[in-house]
């Protein structure tokens, strides 16, 4: 059976592939609105008028979005929601002034989350991963990608991805798997950076590889954790294993990652807080998507990632929650939005292709989500306000109204 949703006073298809630069302002906006999903796909798009005229035969589910605006899924393109225990205590250090490397340093940050990870069984890590997933889809998220690297071994590690497998397999949120096994050098291998990549080059994502449980390879390039050279050596390696690559790039310090991602061919380079105009404009002229996390800087009180410098530059944005137990413990799309819109100087059309097929695209997902088109899986939201300037006007509050995911309506 087909479902036409009709009447939508706002049909934001987001068609036309990744956006760069000004092209981002253009979410292809159609007025009386309306689409047709046959089974899991979109199969037509345009107004109610022509919908109706070519397809309404009376034996189709309808569904009528009058005064409301019809768009394509949320995609959260940087994640780390696997994870066991919280650092609520650290938050509150951070609110009395210790800065989050200096936690870092006292054992807390990953480390801390490390052993609690380490000690979560399968059973524990995924019933709270399939609590966070339920969360992110209230707020209209139905792909997300999801790290690992609070494992920092090679049982854990495997431990965590297995368990965003079996996720995947069982809920409506698609994840898109990414190994994060340098996200810090683990206490067992201190002062002994380039021996933990090739443990876990050699040992460890082989084995990730053979059961298919990561599509993209990540480390965290900052001063302090790896270096330029030795995260170009991992990126490298990791690409002849077969792995698509992204990297967490100059978030406390210019250190050139956003540079070295654009270099070796990374799908993404991510925070870029502190990313130097050099840097931007190498992204400007890369296929390397810039993907910032807005909520990251709020919680952490830093500057924002120059997003309106990157996108007038004619760089391609996207920007995800960044969900984590630390530095920012947050999936809240509308949070974001309106960080993005307030503070970062996003207008909100840039802002939904950032989250929607600039998104996708961090992913890896272009071709099968992010848009309202022919052929794409018909994963769709309706919110309950009549247009999408209500989404950073309504600051902060969810008007998620329906989620319908490959087809099926999942909320609403």
């Amino acid at each position: 059976m087909r479902t036409i949703i009709k009447n939508a006073s706002e049909l934001v298809t987001c068609k036309g592939g990744v956006k760069y630069g000004k092209a981002m302002s253009d979410v292809g906006i159609i007025k009386d609105g309306a689409l047709v999903i046959e089974d899991d796909k979109i199969i037509a798009v345009g107004t109610t008028e022509e919908i109706l005229a070519k397809y309404d035969n009376g034996d189709d589910m309808v569904i009528n979005a009058a005064g409301k605006t019809v768009m394509p899924g949320f995609v959260d393109s940087h994640t780390h929601f696997i994870f066991g225990g919280y650092r609520a205590d650290e938050f509150s250090w951070r609110l009395k002034g210790d800065s989050y490397m200096s936690i870092m340093e006292r054992g807390g940050g990953i480390a801390s989350t490390m052993k609690a990870t380490r000690a979560a069984s399968f059973d524990e890590l995924y019933s709270e991963g399939e609590k966070r997933l339920n969360r992110m889809l209230s707020y209209g998220v139905t792909t997300v990608e999801g790290k690992s690297g609070y494992g920092l071994d090679k049982d854990t590690e495997l431990r965590m991805l297995r368990v965003m497998k079996k996720l995947n397999e069982n809920h409506a949120v698609d994840i898109v798997p990414t190994f994060l096994g340098p996200h810090a050098t683990p206490p067992e291998y201190k002062g002994r950076d380039m021996d933990f990549l090739k443990f876990n080059l050699e040992e460890v994502m082989p084995e990730v590889k053979a059961e298919n449980l990561a599509e993209f390879a990540d480390i965290f390039t900052e001063k302090g954790v790896f270096s330029i050279e030795d995260s170009t050596y991992y990126l490298e390696e990791a690409k002849k294993l077969g792995f698509k690559l992204k990297v967490h790039a100059d978030e406390m310090y210019d250190l050139g990652g956003a540079l070295m991602a654009t270099r070796v061919g990374c799908t993404s380079a991510d925070h870029l807080l502190m990313a130097s105009d050099e840097s931007i404009e190498a992204l400007s002229k890369s296929k390397t998507m810039a993907t910032l996390l807005p909520a990251t800087a709020f919680s952490l009180g830093a500057e924002y990632a120059r997003g309106r410098k990157m996108i007038d530059m004619g760089a391609a944005v996207a920007i995800a929650s960044d969900y984590n137990p630390g530095s920012c413990h947050t999936c809240s799309i509308p949070l974001i939005i309106a960080i993005s819109c307030i503070y970062m100087h996003l207008t909100i059309e840039e802002a939904i292709t950032a989250l929607t097929i600039n998104g996708a695209a961090a992913c890896g997902r272009d071709s099968l989500v992010g848009s309202l088109e022919a052929g794409k899986k018909a994963d769709i939201l309706i919110l309950e306000k009549p247009s999408i300037n209500f989404l950073p006007y309504c600051t902060a509050m969810n008007i998620v109204e329906s989620v319908i995911k490959d087809g099926t309506l999942v909320k609403g």
